[in-house]
């Protein structure tokens, strides 16, 4: 396939998918819920950290812990006692538990205390074009306060060639604004030109089929790699290609 029929076939995919109707069954419908910027930052990020596996058991978990903070993520973040971190006892999805839930809960507060929130800890620096440094640097403040072991595994590092493939689908939600309706454009300080794809089984293949990717691991060598080849499509806005490389994917087994 040329570039230009490439770039015809895959447009059309975005515009199929990339509407309201996709929230229906997507994670993304968690931080939709709510209106206010850091209660849609924090649902985000957890509901993000959690999506692997079966998507419906995602997002009943995702509920779930929204309920436990009585909707109000941003609230029981800052304003929690040690005795409202407990009441997250029996949390579970897959190897992500209570323990984690409640580092998670410990450590965002203090990146919103003492780092300025979410969207300052993951800009990108001048020079840089993507966001390789700013998740590595994510983790080392996420991990200044007391913590256990067993959660580092939880915040990936692409320092350590990992795709990042939860916080990536993170920044989307959080950065991309083309008024479809689905990711919120809500950190403005930062460029959907910088963004990667969540890379995962489905979006590897569809790329690896459409000669998008050669490279058959999906790490943060494969990123580059992909991320190279959709800048070529559209340079402002490369990540929008995740909806057709997903949807290809999941909804039509290409």
């Amino acid at each position: 396939m040329k570039k230009s029929e490439l770039k015809e076939f895959l447009d059309e995919k975005v515009v199929l998918y990339n509407n309201p109707n996709f929230i229906e069954s997507d994670p993304i419908q968690i931080p939709h819920l709510f209106t206010k910027k850091e209660d849609i930052e924090i649902a985000g990020f957890l509901t993000a950290t959690i999506s692997w596996g079966n998507r419906t058991m995602i997002i009943r978990n995702a509920i779930k812990m929204m309920d436990l903070f009585d909707n109000a993520p941003f609230d029981f973040v800052m304003n929690h006692q040690e005795t409202d971190l407990k009441s997250l006892e029996g949390f579970v999805h897959r190897t992500f538990n209570a323990i984690d839930l409640q580092q998670f809960i410990t450590s965002l507060r203090h990146i919103y205390t003492h780092h300025q929130g979410l969207e300052h800890v993951l800009l990108v620096a001048k020079k840089q074009t993507d966001y390789k440094n700013a998740i590595h640097h994510l983790k080392q403040v996420f991990f200044e306060v007391p913590h256990q072991l067993r959660t580092h595994k939880h915040i990936s590092d692409p320092l350590k060639n990992s795709a990042a493939k939860r916080i990536n689908m993170f920044l989307r939600w959080m950065v991309r604004n083309d008024n479809s309706g689905v990711d919120f454009g809500i950190w403005h300080t930062h460029k959907p030109a910088n963004l990667s794809c969540p890379l995962d089984v489905h979006s590897g293949n569809v790329a690896r089929k459409l000669k998008l990717l050669l490279r058959k691991q999906n790490d943060w060598k494969a990123l580059s790699e992909l991320d190279t080849n959709l800048r070529k499509l559209d340079p402002n806005d490369p990540v929008k290609y995740d909806f057709a490389l997903f949807g290809l994917g999941v909804f039509e087994k290409f």
